[in-house]
């Protein structure tokens, strides 16, 4: 089975023209037609609002184009609240979800209005500390533990996770966050990580709606909105079947209708964090085939490496690979597809079946627009690579440049050597 690459070959040819290999291309188009279908699922719930994992493809330019659908911003750290407030994304638009938060963080998240998602009880004490007060709109990360199913499919394993309060923490902190102050409340939970099914959001919609309706009765907070945070993943694999977000938005409207409007919390507003599903499938790593080698197997080695995609490598994540102009041959020849880090596992694929590759060809990496270049590191001293936006009219901008020799030896620029090594 194949996948079909965003760009064809014509464009390809063009684009490598002006930006040289590797580079991250990303798909405006798809894109903006994922947040249209999004939006469409969940208008039914007149307060929704997407907050973008902005861990997942911390590019201003892409999070730009879903501000302009009303996405508000996912942040877990400094830089990334300072990433929001750049581009306008503000106040109760940004959701600041983060764990063993530093203080300088919480006061900034406080400072630009974020709502700020507690991870632990023991957070509540620690943030009046550093920022002089309890926010009056806040909420809380619930792990409920144990082990997360659908069917008798075990998705994922809460109890496993650093995340999160237990159900004893989760009460104790909402009273405690009333007696400090706070009027309106969230509920936040992350039960299951790139989940390819319809059922997964209106299953952990149940086990919030229930909990919350019970702390609304148990504490008497207002419960303002229910954080489903991501999890919704996409098909990797080309055999797999993606999501409809649609039937999700859908699942979750009848769970909704079924507990909450019936407990008179008609009123809460639903709010998720989706970063895979945003714009996973809408990237993809463009690398050219530079050797090849023909030992104990056969390879094929890149100009990319696990410094611009370190999934596989990390997780031996399986991630689709096509040759540009050759899609159509017989996929007969066996490769492991390498990049030139000094590590063994700097493997993008292992054994695949592919057709006969030749020096100079193009090879797309798909699904890499979340967790892609993100994960970027400089292991060896490589550089991380441009990141090139396809617009819906089919030009290009390059929205982020190529790291450079002086930027990675940037951090020596106090000492001597620095003035060397940056001239």
């Amino acid at each position: 089975m194949k996948k079909e690459p965003f760009v064809t070959k014509e464009q390809l040819d063009k684009i490598t023209q002006e930006y040289p290999t590797p580079f991250h291309l990303y798909d405006e188009k798809g894109i903006r037609r994922n947040v249209e279908a999004l939006k469409e699922a969940f208008s039914w719930n007149p307060g929704y609002r997407e907050y973008f994992a902005v861990k997942a493809t911390p590019n201003p330019f892409l999070i730009d184009i879903l501000k302009e659908y009303g996405c508000g911003c996912d942040c877990s750290s400094y830089t990334e609240l300072m990433l929001s407030d750049a581009i306008g994304i503000r106040g109760e638009e940004i959701m600041f979800s983060s764990n063993d938060t530093p203080e300088a963080d919480f006061q900034l998240a406080d400072k630009l209005g974020a709502i700020i998602n507690l991870d632990d009880i023991t957070h509540i004490e620690f943030l009046e500390k550093a920022i002089g007060h309890i926010p009056e709109t806040i909420s809380c990360r619930y792990n409920p533990g144990g082990l997360f199913k659908i069917s008798n499919d075990i998705m994922d394993n809460p109890g496993d996770a650093k995340y999160g309060m237990t159900t004893e923490q989760l009460f104790s902190a909402y009273k405690i966050l009333k007696e400090k102050g706070a009027k309106e409340f969230g509920l936040h939970a992350f039960l299951a990580s790139n989940t390819v099914t319809n059922e997964y959001y209106p299953m952990l919609a149940k086990v919030l709606f229930e909990q919350a309706v019970k702390l609304q009765k148990e504490t008497g907070v207002h419960i303002k909105f229910i954080n489903l945070s991501g999890g919704i993943g996409i098909p990797y694999r080309p055999d797999q079947e993606p999501n409809d977000i649609r039937v999700i938005g859908e699942g979750v409207r009848r769970v909704y209708e079924e507990i909450l409007v019936p407990a008179g919390m008609g009123d809460v507003a639903i709010y998720t964090e989706l970063g895979r599903f945003m714009m996973g499938p809408y990237g993809c790593l463009v690398t050219k085939a530079i050797h090849e080698k023909h030992t104990h197997k056969d390879y094929i080695g890149v100009d990319a490496c696990a410094v611009n995609l370190m999934r596989p490598a990390m997780y031996g994540a399986y991630h689709h690979i096509t040759v540009i102009g050759k899609e159509n041959l017989p996929q007969d020849h066996k490769y492991d597809i390498t990049g030139s880090l000094c590590e063994n596992n700097d493997k993008f694929a292992i054994d695949r079946m592919l057709p006969k590759i030749d020096i100079g060809d193009y090879l797309v990496i798909h699904d890499t627009g979340a967790h892609g270049f993100s994960m970027g590191y400089n292991y060896n001293g490589k550089l991380k690579s441009a990141e090139v936006l396809l617009k819906e009219d089919g030009s290009t901008q390059l929205i982020r440049r190529a790291e450079t020799p002086k930027e990675y030896f940037a951090t020596f620029d106090c000492f001597e050597i620095g003035k060397k090594l940056l001239k």
